[in-house]
């Protein structure tokens, strides 16, 4: 008897604790449902504001400066493990935090795995999720829909060993970047061996895939076509229309740095201005523990910091009024470029050209090639003072 009694109580208490984690998810999914943030480790770029009912995440504005550089760095470079070298490189770490008890947890160096969780966590673009759903959150987002969808769509192709050319085994200076001008398909690159020697060549999509009577592009040889977009990057020393342009882009770069700053200066006043008021309400409590004073001292420590960052940006500011392009820096960049070519590796070679080109399009019906430029291909190459724009035709 006193065996069944016992059986019926741990039956009970099974169920209870069932029920309890029942209510417990379906309030954390009601609350997502709503934009709200249900707890969990804080992630690097935002702090969780304790200070009512319902915990908020609002922008940490020095880790938020760090996490947009970390998706601008994987658009640049197009593989994890040269963005965990810089990070490296900086000292970035995972975000870090102090437990209710004062216990410092996180702040570990990054590596592949943390870093695709960062670039792939929705919180940055403003969403909350909850299992395959998404919502939009009550958050400040960090990073814009578009660069977060960018990464998310970059992180896919390249999941299989794609990305930053690490498929570009026979040095293809090109891959990625010609396009048909009928299909508007990718030309991508393929080769064929005869006896001992190799014979390269960028053959359109649709007449590999539909067959060769479907294109009039077809293949064309990749030593000619890398030559051609080689010829038009050095002849764009001479090209004064193209000077002129990248003159007045110069202002423009200036002007959208000088912008970047100032929204994050003013990320760092709005931080201040919460840390501010959190000091005093703490200061105005009757009654202060151990934790409230940590609390404090955290406070204290971060508004001199917050106030450090602020003389930063403002001092970068000044630097960036005073320093405007001029055209003689300009002709320097685009007539050191024959030398620097020649020293430079297949590899470096490939990587100098990504950044430079945006797009190369072939037409077959007056068999020409035009090279379209990335907006900052010009800054690149002149020591990152300059964006420029324009399409070249062959």
């Amino acid at each position: 008897m006193g065996r069944l009694t016992l059986n019926i109580l741990l039956s009970f208490a099974q169920f209870e604790r069932e029920i309890i984690g029942e209510r417990i998810r379906d309030k954390i999914a009601a609350q997502r449902r709503k934009g709200k943030w249900a707890g969990g480790h804080p992630v690097l770029g935002y702090d969780v504001d304790r200070s009512t009912p319902n915990s908020k995440l609002f922008i940490n504005a020095k880790e938020a400066i760090q996490v947009r550089e970390m998706f601008d760095f994987y658009l640049k470079l197009e593989s994890l493990s040269p963005v965990v070298e810089v990070l490296s490189e900086r000292s970035w770490h995972n975000k870090q935090w102090r437990t209710k008890s004062g216990a410092q947890r996180g702040g570990r160096p990054f590596d592949k795995s943390t870093l695709h969780g960062l670039l792939t966590n929705s919180i940055y673009a403003g969403k909350i999720k909850h299992n395959d759903l998404t919502f939009d959150g009550e958050h400040e987002a960090i990073i814009d829909q578009e660069t977060f969808d960018a990464v998310q769509t970059m992180l896919k192709a390249h999941g299989r060993g794609k990305g930053n050319g690490l498929t570009n085994k026979y040095g293809a200076l090109l891959k990625g970047l010609v396009y048909c001008g009928v299909c508007n398909k990718a030309m991508v690159h393929t080769m064929t061996n005869r006896g001992t020697k190799r014979y390269r060549y960028y053959t359109c999509l649709t007449a590999i895939k539909s067959g060769w009577d479907h294109c009039p592009s077809k293949s064309l040889p990749a030593a000619e076509l890398e030559l051609a977009v080689i010829d038009q990057i050095r002849c764009i020393a001479t090209d004064e229309g193209l000077m002129r342009e990248v003159l007045g882009q110069s202002k423009m770069t200036v002007e959208a740095e000088i912008s970047e700053l100032q929204r994050q200066e003013h990320q760092y006043e709005r931080q201040l201005a919460r840390d501010h008021a959190e000091i005093q309400r703490i200061s105005t409590m009757p009654n202060s523990n151990d934790p409230t004073l940590s609390r404090l001292a955290d406070l204290h420590d971060r508004t001199a910091k917050a106030e450090g960052e602020i003389q930063v940006l403002q001092s970068r500011m000044r630097d960036l009024e005073s320093s405007r392009l001029a055209e003689a820096e300009v002709r320097t960049a685009f007539g050191d470029f024959e030398s620097m070519w020649s020293a430079l590796t297949m590899r470096e070679q490939v990587k100098i050209v990504k950044v430079l080109v945006q797009r190369v399009e072939y037409d077959p019906s007056d068999t020409s090639v035009s090279v379209s430029f990335h907006p900052s291909a010009i800054q690149s190459l002149s020591s990152e003072q300059v964006d420029e724009s324009t399409e070249v035709p062959a």
